[in-house]
C-alpha cells in the first residue's frame, strides 16, 4: 500500500501530535469568526511569468516587482482578491535579512492592489536537488520543469538535521505573525508526494515527521493568522482510513485546506467529507481543464458552498503549466488546446474571457 509506515512510527507521531499543537489549536468557533472577518476568498496560486519557481521569484537578482506589480494588478482587476505563494527554506540561508524584506515588498505590493496572502513555507512536490543561485532555463513545452522542493531530499531523509529549518519557520513567522496583509500560513504543500529519490513507499513516514515539528515550530511562536496544512488525496470521511499524515493534517489545522482537480460532482464530495469539521474551508489548488476542473464547473460551486477558490496558476510564463502533468514523457505542441493550467497570457489578455467574466461575476456576488 503506498502510505504503510512502521507502527512504532506511527504509534511515536501519534504521541507527538497529541503533545504538540492540539491544545493550542484555534477552536472551531475562532476559526469561523477569522472566516467572518474576511471576504469570500478568490484566487490563485501565483509565480510571476518571469520566474520559474520559487528561488527565482526571490533571490535578490531576480526578485521582479515591476511584473509583480503589474500581474497582481492584473489580478485584482479580474477580481481576485488572494493569492497562495510558495517560499524556500534556502532562501532564509541565503541571505535572511534581504528575504524577509523582499517578502515585505511583495505584501506591499499585494497590499495595493487589495491582494490578501497566503504563505507557503515547505513544498514536497518536483525537483527533490534545489540549489541557490542561477535557476535553470524552462525545458520547452514541460510543466513545471524547474520546480524545486523545500527542504530537498538531502534534509528530509536526514533526520538528525531536521532541527536546521527551525530559524526559517520560526523566522519567518516571528517576523509577520501579527501581519494583517497575510491570510494565513500554509506550513507544507502536498508533503508526502514521491518523486525521483523518494518513493510512495519511504517519503510518507519521513514527511510526517518533519510536519510534526514544523508543526511545533509554528505553534510556538503562535501567529495571529490560522495555520492549515492541504490533504490532496484519497476519502477523507473516514477518519479510522485516514493516512497519518492526513491525520495528522487534518487535526492540527485551524482552517481547512484540500486540494481538488476533479469535476463539479468531485469537489462537491470533497467538501462534504470535510464539512464536518466544522471548520473554514479553502481550495488551495483546483483548475486543470482537461481533468474536468474548469471554472465554469466548479466555480460556482465553491461561491455556493462559501469556500475558498485559489487555482493553480495566472499568468503562463516560466513555469510552463499551461501544459499538462505527463508533458515529461508525451509531447506537446506550443501551445495545448485547452490550457491545462493558467489565466491570462503574458500580456494580460486572457486565455478565455468568459472564465475572467464568470470570476467577476461571483466576486461581486460574494
Amino acid at each position: 500500500m503506498r502510505h504503510r509506515i512502521p507502527l512504532l512510527l506511527a504509534a511515536m507521531i501519534a504521541l507527538c501530535t497529541s503533545r504538540t499543537g492540539a491544545q493550542e489549536r484555534w477552536t472551531p468557533a475562532r476559526a469561523q469568526a477569522w472566516q467572518r472577518t474576511h471576504s469570500w476568498l478568490i484566487g490563485a496560486n501565483y509565480m510571476p511569468r518571469t520566474a520559474i519557481n520559487q528561488l527565482e521569484m526571490w533571490q535578490a537578482d531576480t526578485f521582479d516587482p515591476t511584473t509583480i506589480d503589474q500581474e497582481l494588478g492584473w489580478a485584482h482587476d479580474i477580481g481576485f482578491n488572494s493569492a497562495r505563494v510558495f517560499l524556500h527554506d534556502l532562501l532564509w540561508q541565503q541571505d535572511s535579512v534581504g528575504f524577509l524584506s523582499r517578502m515585505d515588498r511583495f505584501l506591499a505590493i499585494a497590499s495595493t492592489h487589495r491582494i490578501g496572502v497566503m504563505f507557503v513555507l515547505l513544498d514536497g512536490v518536483w525537483n527533490p536537488e534545489p540549489k541557490l543561485g542561477l535557476q535553470p532555463v524552462p525545458i520547452p513545452h514541460r510543466h513545471n520543469s524547474g520546480w524545486m522542493q523545500s527542504p530537498g531530499a538531502a534534509i528530509l531523509t536526514d533526520t538528525a538535521h531536521a532541527d536546521q529549518l527551525r530559524p526559517y519557520v520560526t523566522g519567518v513567522l516571528r517576523r509577520f505573525r501579527n501581519d494583517q496583509r497575510i491570510i494565513a500560513w500554509d506550513l507544507f504543500n502536498e508533503p508526502d508526494n514521491a518523486d525521483r529519490i523518494l518513493d510512495e513507499k519511504v517519503k510518507p513516514a519521513l514527511a510526517v515527521a518533519l510536519l510534526t515539528k514544523v508543526t511545533a515550530w509554528a505553534r510556538e511562536v503562535n501567529p495571529s493568522q490560522p495555520i492549515t496544512v492541504g490533504v490532496w488525496w484519497g476519502e477523507w470521511n473516514d477518519t479510522s482510513k485516514l493516512a497519518p499524515i492526513q491525520r495528522f493534517s487534518l487535526d492540527n489545522s485551524d482552517i481547512i485546506s484540500f486540494h481538488q482537480y476533479g469535476d463539479s460532482a468531485a469537489m462537491r464530495k470533497s467538501i462534504a467529507q470535510l464539512q464536518s469539521l466544522g471548520r473554514p474551508m479553502i481550495c488551495t489548488e483546483y483548475m486543470a481543464r482537461t481533468q474536468r476542473s474548469t471554472f465554469a464547473a466548479v466555480l460556482p460551486v465553491l461561491a455556493e458552498l462559501h469556500v475558498g477558490a485559489i487555482n493553480w496558476g495566472f499568468v503562463s510564463g516560466k513555469t510552463n503549466t499551461i501544459f499538462p502533468w505527463d508533458s515529461a514523457t508525451k509531447p506537446y505542441p506550443d501551445e495545448p488546446t485547452p490550457w491545462f493550467h493558467d489565466v491570462l497570457r503574458p500580456n494580460g489578455v486572457p486565455y478565455d474571457s468568459a472564465e475572467t467574466s464568470l470570476i467577476r461575476r461571483l466576486a461581486r456576488q460574494r
